[in-house]
């Protein structure tokens, strides 16, 4: 009995134990569960804030842009009814303005017919006093009207023969002019027989020696001595059997001049090494240079025309060497002005002027860079270039018809140019087709990279290109000849064969002090 009281006591302290652990449970749950919703509704408060918030934000950027946007459909609106009341204002102003002129051509059509009235009184007023006139006439004179338009027909008959008289006259004098005109046409063709010394090119020129000992030396040592002369002139000499005397060929009779010379003054001074040679030739180059300026200056002299530009004078000079169609190109500019003058001399012009165009009209032919322009129309462009009056450079520009004349110094420039190379012998067309081949030979070889130099030599059979040894080395120079000479082949039109020699030659110079 006790042991079932003790456990009955256990287990009503138990869950007595159970039921305040219970309680406590339940409290703290509650507690926690009163803390969480507070949290939670801390935190649903702070997102409310925020939503509010950045809902405020958004409604005020929407308005912002939608003041802004009303704002600027006001300023457009304003704009466009600107622009209206402008018009309406402007149209107020021509409606007014037309308004106040239909008042004025209303005025002015009064005034009109007014004087038109007027003026229709005058008249019948006019024809009245006439017929008075009239009927006073015929009674003063004792005729009639008919037989005064008889009179008055004779008269007009008598006047009209006066004024034939007259014009028979003047068209007899314009008869003798014009006959004056044509006897000097006559004059001019007459001209066409007048003829200068006549220069006829050459590619070759002989040098003679005292002795053929000479040769040699002028060779040298492997033929180190001549291969340094053709290289500094680009004139090929030949040394043969010829007895004392070595021939110069080059179709450049500048180049060939230079050659002739330099030798000369080698020879004469006994020294002839490939040092002394370049030295020569630069100098004789240079002196060469001076006699060209020299040489235009005293044609001009000669010629008695002044004030041409020192470039001008000085490819009048390089005239002396150059040819056209086997023709000496200084001899025939010279006969050119000379023709020019006694022309305009006959037809009252310019002489000074006609010859300085005649001078002139060729000078195309001798620049240095020799562009791809016509000869007549580079020759224009350097004349205005140096300063000629417009009438000199229209003639130059317009002798072989490539621009139209506009003075009548052009026509006579043109056929004083005709009438040089006209005449029979004057000139070779086989020359200068060779020169313009051989030119063409030495400007494709200079097209490349690395090229300093290129001769062609023996008729243009052999080309000679000498190149930079610091950007073309062994290899490559065999390549460049392999190149320029498919390039000939396949660009080019010349008889028989075309060698082609690239000669890469390194110099170490040094100066002892």
């Amino acid at each position: 009995m006790e042991t079932t009281s003790i456990i009955v006591g256990l287990s009503i302290g138990i869950l007595i134990g159970a039921v305040i652990a219970f309680i406590f449970q339940r409290t703290a749950l509650k507690n926690k569960t009163a803390s969480l919703l507070k949290e939670a509704e801390n935190e649903g408060e702070a997102l409310k804030k925020d939503k509010i918030l950045q809902a405020k934000e958004k409604f005020l950027a929407l308005k912002s842009n939608h003041e802004n946007e009303v704002r600027s459909r006001e300023q457009k609106i304003q704009s466009v009814e600107d622009r209206m009341r402008h018009k309406e204002k402007t149209f107020n102003q021509k409606a007014g303005e037309v308004n106040r002129k239909e008042k004025d051509l209303d005025k002015l059509k009064a005034q009109v017919e007014s004087e038109i009235a007027a003026a229709k009184g005058k008249r019948n007023e006019v024809e009245k006093l006439h017929q008075k006139q009239v009927a006073e006439l015929s009674k003063i004179s004792g005729l009639s009207p008919e037989e005064a338009k008889v009179e008055v027909k004779q008269a007009l008959i008598d006047e009209a023969r006066t004024d034939a008289m007259a014009s028979i006259k003047n068209i007899v004098e314009e008869a003798k002019i014009n006959a004056t005109r044509e006897a000097k046409k006559i004059v001019v063709q007459s001209i066409q027989r007048v003829a200068t010394e006549q220069a006829i090119e050459n590619s070759v020129s002989v040098f003679n020696i005292d002795s053929d000992e000479l040769k040699g030396r002028i060779i040298g040592r492997e033929g180190r001595n001549i291969r340094a002369l053709e290289a500094a002139t680009g004139v090929e000499i030949i040394v043969d059997d010829t007895p004392e005397a070595i021939i110069l060929s080059c179709f450049d009779s500048v180049r060939r001049e230079v050659a002739r010379l330099a030798l000369h003054q080698l020879v004469s001074d006994g020294r002839i090494h490939p040092a002394r040679i370049e030295d020569v030739v630069a100098k004789t180059r240079k002196s060469l240079e001076e006699e060209i300026i020299e040489t235009g200056r005293r044609t001009c002299i000669d010629l008695g025309i002044h004030g041409l530009h020192p470039e001008l004078m000085r490819m009048v000079g390089r005239m002396k060497y150059r040819s056209s169609y086997g023709q000496n190109l200084l001899q025939h500019s010279r006969e050119v002005a000379n023709l020019c003058a006694i022309m305009a001399a006959e037809l009252g012009l310019n002489v000074k002027m006609a010859k300085r165009a005649g001078l002139l009209h060729d000078i195309g032919k001798v620049p240095e860079d020799e562009p791809e322009l016509p000869h007549a129309l580079l020759g224009m462009k350097l004349a205005e270039k140096y300063g000629e009056k417009p009438d000199v450079c229209n003639a130059i520009g317009a002798h072989h018809d490539e621009i139209e004349m506009t003075t009548l110094i052009s026509p006579i420039v043109q056929v004083c140019d005709a009438v040089s190379g006209a005449r029979p012998g004057a000139r070779r067309e086989i020359a200068e087709s060779y020169i313009k081949r051989i030119k063409e030979l030495e400007t494709l070889a200079l097209g490349f990279d690395g090229v300093t130099k290129s001769f062609a030599i023996q008729a243009g059979r052999e080309l000679r290109v000498l190149v930079e040894s610091e950007k073309v080395t062994d290899q490559q120079a065999d390549e460049l000849s392999f190149i320029i000479s498919q390039k000939i082949q396949n660009e080019m039109t010349y008889p028989g064969q075309v060698k082609v020699t690239v000669i890469r030659e390194r110099r170490a110079v040094h100066y002892a002090k």
